[in-house]
């Protein structure tokens, strides 16, 4: 069997409906994929065996054959998945503990995907498909369930499962091939965002914190490099302080291992080896978690893979890199909102005068800069070239951008409405525009041999 890296979804904070995507629920686990074959293996998103530390999850066996299935190891507790227990669970060092906890604290795996069966892939097949084989092919058993979905309805969806105490909903395609890696083809829409970093070190105590520790420091990787995210300091228990302040014993350092910390309060530095899960409200324009709360130990999850994306899609890397935003009044991105399906279109007064068409689609906006302006003749066609994706925050601004930033200028709101993409595809892009000035049927068509950025924005009817 082939061995699979997980998909994973990027984050939306409001919940939608929409034919074209199912909606089942957010599970708080361990995510993990079963290779089932002559032996089974479950394996964590770092790689990690968990059927060890999880012996009731090998019924498995017996429910399916010759199969990859992608699914999340939850541990129930008053009626809802607990993901501290899963951790301890995880954690457990003894076969005696293992067995013990096995009994007292039970856990289930909640199957959702399947990726190989009978050694054939199915990644590359869309997910109503992969859904149809998973129910012919995995029988349900005392520790192993399918997931639930509705298809359509995720406002409604979304609103039941958060007055049942859980923590979102995933929306996903229906038409989607599973992309191992982040794909704005599933969505996470959640009460409360959350995201996995690494421990770089921690601030010192003061009053009863003093034994143990004030914050954590927090970064992410953007590549190879890491980036300070901020500071934690709620959200612990008495216990989890103690246990972690000893923990962090063998991992101290003397020098920093991460730039931009400005603190003046006392540092102790970590080898970057500890990753955990905080829950926070949004990101500020400098790119720091706000109002973020501890939520429990990843060791399930390789520092290296803790990166800036979860916070920022990745797509706005180059848009940020251009920009200066302690000088710029642009937005930074990160604030929890969600791609719809609105387009503006901004009157930008800069060194060339010129158009920015923007798209929403897949959490950012897409971006086309046109310099004579968008055609508002039928047949009308001008040359638009793609820029770096913008946040969608990008769609309210008007201002200006001061004299040595990147595209220093005046822009205005020239126009602003909804679309419906008809055709979305590398080379092509047909919608219906529905605003004040562009209104009508549009096409987008990539000039292949000018250049991979070079479109034609053609006006192909009222």
């Amino acid at each position: 069997m082939k061995s699979y890296r997980p998909m994973l979804a990027r984050d939306a904070d409001a919940p939608f409906s929409s034919p074209d995507w199912i909606f089942e629920v957010k599970w708080d686990g361990i995510r993990a994929i079963a290779y089932v074959g002559e032996a089974l293996s479950l394996r964590s998103r770092s790689g990690k065996e968990l059927t060890r530390n999880f012996p009731e999850l090998r019924e498995l066996s017996a429910l399916t054959s010759e199969a990859v299935l992608d699914g999340e190891i939850v541990v129930m507790r008053e009626g809802r998945p607990d993901f501290q227990s899963a951790v301890s669970r995880n954690q457990a060092a003894s076969q005696d503990d293992v067995e013990r906890m096995a009994r007292e604290q039970p856990a289930t795996y909640v199957v959702f995907d399947i990726l190989e069966k009978g050694r054939r892939t199915l990644t590359g097949l869309p997910l109503r498909e992969r859904k149809r084989i998973l129910e012919e092919s995995l029988k349900e058993g005392r520790r192993v369930v399918k997931s639930d979905y509705v298809e359509g309805s995720g406002e409604a969806y979304y609103q039941a499962v958060i007055q049942k105490g859980l923590e979102g909903v995933m929306a996903k395609r229906v038409d989607s091939r599973y992309e191992e890696g982040r794909s704005g083809s599933w969505l996470k829409i959640k009460n409360v965002r959350s995201c996995d970093c690494v421990i770089f070190g921690y601030t010192r105590g003061e009053v009863a914190r003093e034994p143990t520790f004030g914050a954590l420091l927090l970064g992410l990787y953007r590549g190879s490099e890491p980036v300070y995210v901020g500071r934690v300091g709620t959200g612990f228990t008495d216990d989890q302080l103690r246990k972690l302040r000893e923990l962090f014993k063998e991992y101290e350092l003397e020098h920093p291992t991460l730039e931009g910390v400005n603190l003046p309060v006392r540092v102790t530095w970590l080898r970057p080896e500890l990753a955990c899960q905080v829950a926070y409200h949004s990101v500020t324009r400098e790119g720091l978690l706000r109002m973020a709360r501890f939520k429990g130990m990843r060791e399930d999850r390789a520092p290296e893979s803790c990166t800036l994306d979860q916070i920022i899609p990745e797509e706005l890397g180059d848009y940020r890199s251009k920009r200066d935003f302690s000088s710029t009044p642009e937005p930074a991105g990160g604030e929890l909102r969600t791609a719809g399906s609105g387009f503006i279109v901004q009157k930008h007064h800069a060194r060339r005068l010129h158009w920015d068409l923007r798209l929403e689609r897949d959490g950012v906006l897409k971006s086309w800069t046109v310099p004579k302006g968008p055609p508002e003749k039928p047949r009308e066609r001008r040359l638009a070239v793609q820029t770096e994706d913008h946040p969608l925050e990008y769609a309210a601004f008007e201002g200006t951008i001061p004299r040595g930033q990147y595209g220093a200028g005046d822009v205005e709101i020239w126009d602003s409405g909804v679309y419906h993409a008809l055709v979305w595809e590398e080379d092509k892009i047909e919608l219906l525009a529905m605003g004040k000035r562009l209104s009508g049927m549009y096409v987008l068509v990539r000039l292949k041999k000018a250049g991979e950025k070079e479109w034609l924005l053609i006006k192909a009817g009222d």
